[in-house]
């Protein structure tokens, strides 16, 4: 097993009651932590990868713009390298993510063809399934839930993506550019991460614990559970949600840093209403002028911002 500092747990032994005081720690005092025995497994991960890395390396211009969605407020289809920018939406800077995606939901998306519709639904339908219990297992760790119906609320709107960090040229190694992408916090209720790793060992994901940001290797068969944005605003503040960051290797870790990440945000429906002074005091950095705002109004102000660099 990769060296890592972040507890691991088995999904398949948290819904049997097992561990439940270790999670509880981890859940409220780090907000981040690996799970195995989740439904999935790298061979499911590898064949969702290959798919989509099959579509970057040989798609057309054409085919590429068919699946580029229009609408700059959701996440669907193929967004090319450098077309978004997480430092934007943070106040953070004005550089790129260095990488492109591709992007599916419930419903509305664009695929470039049946085989790969049929492949990342099936991935799909795994990593939304693991995520709402591993969702019920963090809501329900802290005895401080207080969001209403819980399956009301895991009853929402989750994003799939699969993102492509290609080997960093030479303007993009640390020296120049700490970052592939800026440090956030995810608008989820958890994020579901399967990461595959730099060839040459660098270890790219880190989050932040106890002030630091903390290294996040891949480990087999696992995947890294991370708690968004909403997990604290359902309790009571109880659980954080740790900014993370994609590092960039310094130049003599340039070759071969490239790596893949499928991440499954379990976010609420759009209609999720929430308290703007609660969130600031959890620590949320919510711009909205409102007392009270609904998720359609938080994230979509941050889409249109991470996408208007294609504009200017």
């Amino acid at each position: 097993m990769a060296d890592t500092t972040v507890p691991l747990f088995s999904l398949a032994e948290l819904q049997k009651g097992a561990d439940q005081e270790r999670f509880r720690t981890c859940v409220t005092e780090l907000g981040v932590f690996y799970l195995t025995e989740y439904g999935a497994s790298d061979k499911d991960q590898q064949i969702a990868t290959d798919t989509a890395m099959d579509f970057f390396e040989h798609g057309t211009p054409e085919e590429k713009q068919a699946v580029t969605t229009k609408v700059p407020t959701i996440r669907r289809g193929y967004s090319a390298l450098e077309a978004e920018s997480t430092a934007q939406v943070t106040n953070t800077g004005q550089y790129t993510d260095y990488s492109m995606s591709f992007s599916m939901g419930i419903s509305d998306n664009l695929f470039p063809s049946h085989e790969f519709e049929t492949v990342w639904t099936d991935y799909f339908d795994r990593l939304h399934a693991a995520s709402r219990e591993t969702a019920r297992v963090v809501l329900n760790s802290t005895g401080t839930y207080d969001g209403g119906d819980m399956d009301t609320l895991l009853d929402c709107d989750p994003v799939l993506r699969l993102r492509y960090f290609p080997e960093v040229p030479e303007h993009r190694v640390a020296e120049r550019e700490p970052r592939r992408m800026a440090p956030h916090y995810d608008l989820s209720i958890v994020t579901l991460i399967h990461q595959t790793p730099c060839a040459n060992g660098f270890v790219s994901l880190h989050a932040e614990i106890g002030g630091e940001m903390v290294g996040l290797p891949a480990v087999p068969d696992a995947v890294i559970g991370l708690c968004g944005a909403i997990a604290p605003l359902v309790t009571q503040g109880a659980v954080p949600a740790p900014r993370h960051h994609v590092a960039a290797p310094d130049a003599t870790m340039r070759v071969g840093s490239g790596r893949t990440s499928s991440v499954f945000f379990l976010r609420p429906t759009n209609d999720f209403t929430f308290s703007v002074p609660k969130a600031r005091e959890y620590g949320l950095d919510v711009s909205l002028t409102t007392d009270t705002a609904t998720f359609a109004d938080w994230i979509g102000t941050n889409y249109v911002t991470m996408h208007a660099l294609q504009k200017s």
